[in-house]
C-alpha cells in the first residue's frame, strides 16, 4: 500500500464520540485524509482490536492505510496496515519482525539526540514533534516550533509528518519545513464537520 503522508489523522475516542469513530474517520477521508492512526490510551486490547477491524472494513478500497498506535498485539491481531511507536512503546525491530515487511512502521522523534540514535532500517516514516503544545497528549516534550521542525526534517533519513497542535492554517508551513504533511487530532476529530475540516488543509 502506497504511503502518502499528506494528511495524517490520529483518532481520539472523546472527540470522535459525537459522530462515532467510523463515521468521523470516513468523513475525514472524504475530505482528503491519506492515512489514519487508531489511538485510544484507555481501551483494552480487545476493544481496540474490534475498533481496528471496523475501521479496516470501512476503509477497504479507499487506499487509505490504518495504523495502530503503540500496541503491537492489536496491530497484529486486527489486520491493520501498520503500527506507530513512541520512544518508550517498544522495539521497532521486534515490531517489524512480528508484522512483516509489508507493514507500515512509524516512530516518534522529539529531538536530534533521538534522531542520532535512530536505525532507520525497520522504519517507513517518522513523526516529528511536538511542533506546538497540545492538550491531547500530556507530558509532551518541549515544542519545536517550525524552526525546530525544519531542523529535524532536514536531518531525517525518512519521510516525516509533523505532530503537535497543528491546524489547517499551518499546513503550508509544515510542508515548507520539510515534512510531508501534518498529523492532527482535534483539528479534524474535534470539528462539527470532519470532512470540511480535512478539506481545509488543502485550501490554498
Amino acid at each position: 500500500m502506497r504511503l502518502d503522508l499528506s494528511l495524517y489523522l490520529v483518532t481520539d475516542p472523546r472527540l470522535c464520540a459525537r459522530l462515532g469513530l467510523v463515521e468521523t474517520v470516513m468523513a475525514a477521508v472524504r475530505g482528503g485524509v491519506t492515512i489514519v492512526q487508531l489511538r485510544d490510551k484507555h481501551a483494552s486490547d480487545g476493544e481496540m482490536i474490534d475498533q481496528a477491524r471496523r475501521l479496516k472494513a470501512a476503509l477497504a478500497g479507499s487506499g487509505v492505510p490504518l495504523i495502530v498506535n503503540d500496541r503491537l498485539a492489536v496491530a497484529a491481531e486486527s489486520g491493520a496496515d501498520g503500527l506507530h511507536l513512541g520512544q518508550d512503546d517498544g522495539d521497532v525491530a521486534v515490531a517489524r519482525s512480528a508484522l512483516g515487511e509489508r507493514a507500515i512502521l512509524g516512530l516518534s522523534i522529539q529531538n536530534h539526540e533521538q534522531l542520532s540514535r535512530l536505525d532507520p532500517t525497520p522504519l517507513d516514516y517518522l513523526g516529528l514533534g511536538p511542533v506546538f503544545a497540545t492538550s491531547t497528549k500530556r507530558n509532551h516534550a518541549t515544542p519545536l516550533g517550525f524552526e525546530g521542525l525544519a531542523s529535524l526534517a532536514a536531518a531525517s533519513p525518512l519521510p516525516a509528518v509533523a505532530i503537535g497542535g497543528l491546524k489547517a492554517e499551518h499546513a503550508t508551513r509544515v510542508r515548507d519545513a520539510g515534512a510531508q504533511g501534518p498529523a492532527v487530532i482535534s483539528a479534524i476529530c474535534g470539528q462539527p464537520d470532519p470532512e470540511a475540516a480535512a478539506r481545509a488543509f488543502f485550501a490554498k
